[in-house]
């Protein structure tokens, strides 16, 4: 593996040149450009907010700024691996004809989808404080928590990474990956605390008795339900969460950070960025191969 990163290294500049291609091929002849990529999360929100607020009667606090600050991530993670999956199928003509690491063409898409990420989570920075301004909230909704993006955005950049190499590889051999992936991508939407919060699956349990703490401990075994919770409470000061507790609507305060559920996340991450990497370096002198 350590020839493979050394000679990914030696191909960095080429890396850069696709990552620049692949932001000019999303835009091209696109009035806004860019824009768009931070206008569609935010509009989305919006509708999450709107039917939250106004037609579930939903009262949690700074409630857009947490629906915000969990689409985010899951928007990058969802983009960037639907993205790399057609990555070296796309390319296959090139890839039978020019040596180049093969690796370099999902990493691209992970990599720019990670731009329009950050670019998005400046924007979220801004909507925190017009909220702030705006609505009069007693407390600035960003605290000195946003110190510890950078390490979630590491752990959340190897989760994307491995799961990018191993559906970039397996769709050059079975198209039907790509529709796999749309599906869990689809569900994972669902099972993941993006319209809803972390607190409300741990209140849901609740009528589990004994089992409530495991039941919790299971759902955040998915790393990306954990690291949507890491996010929000990374983000978003803390306020009262509406929950239904015994069937009642009621505000509770925010769970803590469960550095246990977060650790394991690291470590699967990481795993599975390993494993990927793996087997994407193992099956990549067979891409030629396919007719």
């Amino acid at each position: 593996m350590l020839s493979e990163l050394k000679e990914l290294w030696r191909f960095r500049e080429l890396l850069l040149a696709m990552v620049e291609r692949e932001l000019r091929i999303r835009y091209k002849n696109s009035a806004l450009g860019v824009l768009w990529s931070l206008l569609n999360p935010l509009l989305t929100v919006v509708v999450m907010w709107f039917v939250l607020k106004t037609v579930m009667q939903n009262n949690t606090d700074n409630i857009s700024a947490y629906i915000l600050a969990g689409y985010l991530p899951f928007l990058f993670f969802q983009m960037a691996i639907l993205d790399s999956a057609q990555s070296v199928l796309a390319a296959l003509p090139v890839v039978k004809k020019v040596y180049f690491p093969r690796e370099i063409l999902p990493l691209a898409s992970v990599i720019s989808n990670l731009i329009h990420f950050v670019l998005a989570l400046a924007v979220y920075l801004i909507y925190a404080l017009i909220l702030w301004g705006v609505t009069g909230f007693k407390d600035f909704p960003v605290k000195y928590n946003v110190l510890f993006l950078p390490v979630l955005l590491l752990v959340h950049v190897c989760l994307v990474g491995g799961v990018s190499f191993i559906v970039s590889a397996l769709n050059v051999f079975y198209e039907d990956v790509k529709y796999v992936v749309s599906v869990l991508m689809y569900l994972m939407f669902f099972l993941t605390p993006v319209m809803y919060f972390s607190e409300t699956v741990f209140y849901a349990m609740k009528k589990w008795g004994a089992a409530q703490e495991l039941g919790f401990f299971l759902y955040h075994l998915n790393p990306v339900a954990t690291l949507i919770t890491a996010y929000r409470k990374t983000l978003v000061a803390p306020g009262k969460i509406q929950v239904l507790d015994d069937g009642v609507a009621t505000q509770v305060s925010p769970l803590a950070f469960n550095w246990l559920h977060f650790g394991i996340a690291v470590v699967f991450s990481v795993a599975i960025l390993i494993l990927g990497y793996s087997l994407f370096n193992k099956l990549k002198w067979r891409f030629v191969e396919r007719p």
